[in-house]
């Protein structure tokens, strides 16, 4: 298993329908997040810049590359593009963040 991390950005005052929106994930999304082997999924805010910071779990299986094909994916992008800054295609501008420190 490995952790993937990665910071996205916040529209402003868009951060309590980006909670409310997540706490009340479809559970279809999440079945096919973990379908595609992520887990430990988390996501944070700093509230001083709107920085989003994502970090999950990766089966050494994982197909989560394949996730932009999956229909209830690009739904979930469609339905976030008002809330972040999003590519052409809906999906999240997404930037890998490269891990310094680890400690179990």
């Amino acid at each position: 298993m490995k952790r993937y991390a990665f910071a996205m950005q916040l529209k402003p005052g868009k951060e309590a329908e980006y909670k409310k929106r997540h706490d009340e994930i479809w559970p279809e999304m999440k079945a096919e997040l973990a379908k595609a082997g992520i887990s430990d999924y988390s996501i944070y805010l700093d509230p001083k810049t709107l920085r989003l910071f994502g970090i999950q779990h990766l089966a050494d299986d994982a197909t989560d590359d394949l996730l932009p094909t999956k229909a209830i994916v690009r739904k979930w992008w469609d339905s976030m593009v008002d809330l972040m800054e999003t590519n052409p295609d809906n999906s999240p501008v997404t930037d890998p963040l490269v891990e310094m420190f680890h400690m179990d």
